[in-house]
């Protein structure tokens, strides 16, 4: 298993510590452009993720595993666009091999906009194992489905809840545990069903779903 805390703790990394074939990688993606938000959505490539973790305090608890699920062409999930990364099995201490699987969700993720629900807890831990091992201030586009329901669904929820009061809703399947492969795909589903009632209402870039969320954010923040 993965002493991952004992890899997060060690101060920031740098790129020279890595191994050669992660440098590279690493480079690569820093000069791809980032993506474009004013796309519409049938030619955006939406990468919706999620984590399992031991617990719900990142400076504490660790990161057991990461799924990610592309969908293109206005909310298709094709069965090849599917990266699984598990760390809660592997050598002991293995950096090297954590440091490969950061890479390859950058690879997989290839700077195209992020969905998750309630995205500060997801990102906070990503954001640190980024940092700690790849020296990499990890800042992607994020929506957040957790406020984006809430301001497509008013008439279903008008605040932001549970995930499964939107599973509910719309008939999808989740997982009561931490199973990630299964949860992003749950979250996958309620994003097609949230993209074209976006749409409907002139949200039809991914820069658009982010500004919605950000206002019901604020609004619901503020009141």
């Amino acid at each position: 298993m993965f002493n991952i805390k004992k890899l997060l703790f060690g101060g920031a990394a740098s790129p020279t510590d890595l191994a050669p074939e992660v440098r590279e990688a690493l480079a690569a993606w820093r000069a791809q452009p980032a993506a474009a938000l004013d796309e519409v959505h049938f030619h955006t490539r939406y990468v919706v993720l999620d984590i399992a973790a031991a617990g719900l305090n990142v400076e504490e608890d660790s990161l057991q595993g990461i799924a990610a699920i592309g969908l293109g062409r206005g909310g298709i999930v094709l069965p090849a666009d599917v990266l699984a990364i598990d760390l809660a099995t592997g050598g002991e201490d293995d950096a090297a091999a954590f440091d490969r699987q950061l890479m390859a969700l950058l690879q997989f993720t290839a700077k195209c906009p992020l969905v998750s629900y309630r995205v500060p807890f997801v990102a906070t831990f990503l954001q640190r194992a980024f940092r700690e091992r790849l020296g990499l201030d990890f800042q992607p586009v994020w929506i957040d489905l957790a406020w984006l329901l809430a301001d497509l669904f008013k008439e279903i929820n008008d605040t932001v809840g549970p995930r499964d009061v939107w599973l509910e809703a719309f008939h999808v399947q989740g997982s009561a545990g931490r199973d990630p492969v299964t949860n992003a795909l749950a979250l996958a589903r309620l994003l097609q069903v949230a993209l074209p009632r976006a749409a409907e209402r002139g949200m039809d870039t991914p820069g658009k779903l982010m500004d919605a969320a950000q206002a019901r954010r604020f609004l619901r923040q503020s009141a």
